[in-house]
Parts: structure tokens; sequence; C-alpha cells
């Protein structure tokens, strides 16, 4: 294997063909474009044409090629049978969040990835942001003391799109709380560690899409720390902060901006009476997430964006959803 992986692309004609092969595999240092499949063929022939990759008829015909990878954003309803596939032939996988339909889809993902000795990543790009890393070492180092309250809120307009899978949820598995609300939650686990229990009530407030257009979790964390995540597909992107706010027994960190796809965003401690602001250098989560995969398959290690917190993610959003459904709380298992 060259020092350079060679990727493919299941599902290249949304975030992927948007975000992760422009801003991610095309400038990752360690990676290359190799080839892409979608399964409406006009739109894999104008993203093979426009970022100069191998068009394939098939998904058969990617894993047939000579890549070393594959990053998955299709629907998460064929998440499982296509990470499959990749595992049986013997490639490493990037899959998009959610991994899977459920917990026991991506259960089966983990065990057969490991039986085929492949690598499975869970997509979660926010996890790399410059300041997310920099608030995480803040708390590392003790500086806002005992954790005591995260919340995060991440909402955007979403209207009403025929045939848009985040819209179904026998193709997503959920709405605002599926798509967002489980990168917010894990942002959370990564600052403060485990959720013990959840509770969450879910609604439809102004589309009428079979999937929620709102959400709104309340979570109690392992270390005692309280936590709190809204997310909404029913509020004006204009009108959104999408805020993170941190606090412990020593201060806080709050931040605007930083939530979403991009890498800016403006983010603040309050420790005593000092202000400070953090401003690390900007990093494009896409392209930090592709060499992250990248290097772990090099170096014949874990990803640091694993399975295992995919598989996590997963269960804590079942928690959600239980509790959403029978109106009590839900412990993680």
């Amino acid at each position: 294997m060259s020092e350079k992986i060679k990727w493919g692309v299941i599902g290249c004609a949304g975030i992927a063909r948007r975000r992760t092969i422009p801003e991610g595999i095309l400038r990752a240092e360690n990676a290359m474009l190799t080839a892409v499949y979608n399964p409406t063929q006009s739109k894999n022939a104008e993203v093979a044409a426009q970022f100069n990759a191998k068009a394939c008829k098939s998904i058969k015909q990617l894993l047939n090629s000579d890549v070393d990878a594959i990053y998955i954003a299709s629907p998460p309803d064929v998440h499982l049978k296509q990470v499959i596939a990749c595992a049986k032939a013997g490639k490493h996988v990037l899959c998009e969040k959610p991994l899977g339909m459920n917990v026991k889809q991506v259960e089966k993902m983990v065990t057969v990835c490991k039986a085929a000795n492949v690598k499975l990543g869970t997509a979660l790009m926010m996890r790399f942001h410059s300041q997310h890393q920099a608030a995480l070492q803040m708390i590392k180092e003790g500086k806002l003391g005992k954790p005591v309250l995260g919340r995060a809120q991440l909402s955007f307009w979403y209207p009403p799109i025929e045939n848009t899978w985040r819209q179904d949820p026998k193709r997503g598995g959920g709405g605002a709380l599926m798509d967002v609300g489980g990168h917010c939650i894990d942002l959370l686990e990564m600052f403060f560690g485990p959720v013990r229990s959840v509770s969450c009530y879910i609604n439809n407030t102004i589309h009428n899409y079979a999937t929620e257009d709102a959400a709104v979790t309340n979570l109690m964390f392992e270390n005692g720390a309280l936590g709190m995540v809204d997310t909404f597909f029913c509020i004006p992107d204009e009108a959104s902060k999408n805020a993170l706010e941190l606090y412990g027994s020593l201060g806080a960190i709050h931040a605007t901006g930083t939530l979403g796809q991009g890498e800016a965003g403006e983010m603040t401690a309050t420790l005593g009476n000092e202000k400070v602001k953090i401003t690390p250098a900007p990093v494009n989560t896409y392209r930090a997430e592709i060499e992250e995969f990248s290097n772990a398959i090099l170096q014949n290690r874990e990803p640091s964006c694993s399975a295992e917190i995919g598989l996590r993610s997963q269960k804590v959003l079942a928690a959600c959803y239980k509790s959403a459904k029978t109106g009590k709380s839900i412990t993680i298992a």
C-alpha cells in the first residue's frame, strides 16, 4: 500500500459531492479519489467527471477496483448491506452517521468488519473542529473544574421535499434528532463522557413529514453532569445561534457557529473574572476526518472515530426515541 489511501465513494451525489470529496478526499495529504458510485447513473457520471474519478456502474465494480477504503454517504437504510459488502471485499469503511437503522444492525457491522480484519469508522466530522478540540483539551486539563452542564443547539429550516430520505423514517431512521441531534449528543459525550440516561421529546411542530422536525433531549452523564440538546428542522437558519455551552465548577465555555458543517465560529472561555477567546487555527473538518481515517489504515490502528463510537451513538439515540415514545426516562444499556 502506498502512502496515499485510494478512496472509493458510495453515494457520491449528496454530502460527498458538496463537502467530503472536494474538501476532504481531494485535499487530504494521504488520500486520493479513485472511483465513485451512485445509483442514479447521470449523477454518477457528473461527479466522476467533476473530480476526475472512475464512474462505476455498480457497487460490485467499485469493490473489484484497487481502492483501499470506501466512504459510504448513502441513506442509512442501505448502510448495513453496503458495509458488509465492503468488508467481504476487504475494503476499509468510513460510514456516515447514523451507522445503521438500529443497534442490532450496527452490532452486525462491527462483527463482520472485525472478522474481515477491516477498519470501520464513523463519520462524525464535528469532533475535528479545532475549537471543539481546544475546548476538549481545556476540560482534560481541569480548567473548567468538575463538569456541571453541557448544552448543544443546532437548528435550520428544512421544508418538505419530495423523496428526501431524512424525511422518511423507513430510509433515515428519524428526523432532526437522528440527523443533527446525533452530532450534538456525540460531542457532549466527547466533552463530558458517557451519558447514563436520557429523557426526550420529539414533535412535528411545523412540518408534516413523517420524521420529527423538533426534538429536545435531557441528558444525565455518568459523572453527574447534566445536558441538554435541542435540534429543529423548523427554525429559520438566520434565527439559530447553533450554540454550544459547557459549564463546570470553575467556569464555562460558550460558542456560537462551531456546530455545523463549516470550520468557523466564535468561542470564549470564562474562568473566574477572566474571559479568554479560544482561537486555534481553523481546520477543515472533512479533510481532518479523511486524513485521520487514512492514517489509521496506514498505521494499522483504530480510527479515532471508531465503530464503537458509532455504536454508542446508536444506543443513545435509540434510548432517546424510546423515551419520546414512552414518556419515561431511559437508562442507557
